[in-house]
């Protein structure tokens, strides 16, 4: 006995149980608040068009207090601040539509003094070893940020 559909209003409904009190989310009912999983509990909940289910407020207040005096974001409190999270925090802020409760230039510069000078690319936080993850993760949070310099790109690729 196959479905051949998904649930979605029940799916958002699963997604919404893993809520906590402080408006972050877990990766299932009752597990610690992390960044990465609210990225995803946010995504899911805007594709199922359910982003009536969260309290933005508390939410996007949790997430802007993810910045960190280097001006990176951690994913859970009390943790060093770390590239990746530039993202998941970012994107998940970008579809609530608060990428302002943060400050972008400090996260920007932040993102810039993990990228190594000799080979280029993105480490989790300055002088550490870049590596792909964390270089892909860099990149796209300077996109959403709109600093990041593609002018460049079309020229290079011309070359090849």
């Amino acid at each position: 006995n196959e479905k051949s559909t998904i649930d979605v209003q029940k799916a958002a409904l699963y997604v919404s149980s893993c809520r906590n009190f402080d408006g972050g989310f877990g990766s299932v009912p009752g597990a610690e608040s992390h960044a990465g999983q609210i990225f995803c509990c946010v995504g899911a909940l805007s594709i199922a068009r359910s982003l009536h289910l969260l309290d933005c407020d508390l939410l996007c207040w949790w997430l802007a207090e993810r910045q960190c005096d280097s001006g990176g974001l951690n994913g859970r409190p009390e943790k060093q601040a770390d590239v990746c999270y530039s993202w998941w925090i970012l994107s998940a802020l970008s579809i609530l539509g608060r990428t302002d409760w943060i400050n972008s230039d400090r996260l920007a510069a932040f993102i810039l003094r993990c990228q190594d000078d000799d080979d280029g690319g993105i480490a989790d936080r300055p002088n550490d070893m870049p590596d792909v993850f964390h270089t892909f993760f860099g990149i796209a949070g300077l996109s959403l940020l709109g600093v990041l310099d593609t002018s460049r790109l079309g020229e290079e690729r011309n070359q090849i």
